[in-house]
């Protein structure tokens, strides 16, 4: 099984705090990682505990979703021309504006509100989230900083309580590609189109690398600010779509006649 694989099927246990909000392992740049705060014991890592979870043959899933009654609609079937279309003005419209589907205006429902975000405060919401430091693992990619009770995705918010907030779904049910593979797909159908067979922006022609990249600091004295980056990225992105543009008009240019006509047509309006 591959860590993607893992990644999805396969989550540490969440049953049980290991440590209190206010005694959380610390990050330890020594150790190279967080620690529990009195043995000084090195946390194992996000691989550490899903191995662990491979291991343990009585190992259950944190959480279990059974569907009801199934209803056979075959109102849209798949490989018709509507398929793809109706997939996405449905998936549009039930994430649309989730938050908004209740407004809380009783004294109940916002002791329930904040029962709920108090629960989901210090539940993990991600391979990422520093919440997983309560239950004794480092998260994934773990960095120093992490607090727990403070993670700032979507899901742990009042506004947007328990909802992922992802408008475009990644569909591997669907299509079995995730967002990185289609934009792949993108960045190889644009370079087809303006005929590019190969990265000359990175690679030199005995195959070695042209440039190093590394994490730029807003401290790095040769960092513009920030002002002038945003211009250069809308300009860049300008310049992009022009020569996206031009390139189609040159594999499939406009029907000159059909323009003709229709300017013709506009000049006739006018002189009525």
């Amino acid at each position: 099984m591959s860590n993607q694989d893992r990644r999805l099927d396969r989550w540490p246990p969440v049953d049980e705090l290991v440590y209190e909000p206010g005694r959380a392992p610390q990050w330890d740049a020594n150790a190279g990682g967080y620690t529990d705060p009195e043995s000084g014991r090195l946390l194992p890592t996000w691989d550490d505990a899903l191995d662990l979870v491979d291991a343990d043959p009585d190992a259950q899933p944190v959480h279990v979703v059974r569907f009801g009654s199934q209803v056979d609609a075959k109102g849209v079937l798949a490989g018709s021309k509507d398929a793809d279309r109706c997939v996405g003005y449905i998936t549009k419209y039930l994430t649309k504006q989730a938050a908004d589907c209740h407004q809380v205006t009783t004294g109940r429902q916002r002791t329930h509100l904040e029962r709920l975000w108090q629960e989901l405060r210090h539940t993990p919401c991600s391979e990422r989230c520093a919440n997983w430091l309560l239950y004794g693992i480092q998260p994934k990619k773990a960095r120093p900083g992490l607090r727990p009770g403070n993670c700032q995705n979507k899901v742990h918010k009042r506004e947007t309580l328990g909802i992922g907030g992802r408008r475009v779904l990644i569909s591997r049910q669907w299509s079995g590609k995730t967002l990185a593979d289609h934009r792949a797909d993108r960045k190889e159908w644009v370079k087809a189109l303006l005929g590019v067979t190969t990265d000359h922006a990175t690679a030199r022609p005995g195959g070695e690398q042209r440039h190093a990249w590394e994490l730029a600091k807003p401290t790095d004295p040769d960092v513009p600010p920030l002002g002038h980056r945003v211009l250069r990225a809308i300009s860049e992105r300008i310049q992009w779509r022009a020569q996206l543009d031009a390139a189609k008009r040159a594999v499939d240019p406009p029907d000159v006649s059909a323009i003709s006509s229709a300017q013709s047509a506009v000049q006739e309006g006018k002189g009525a």
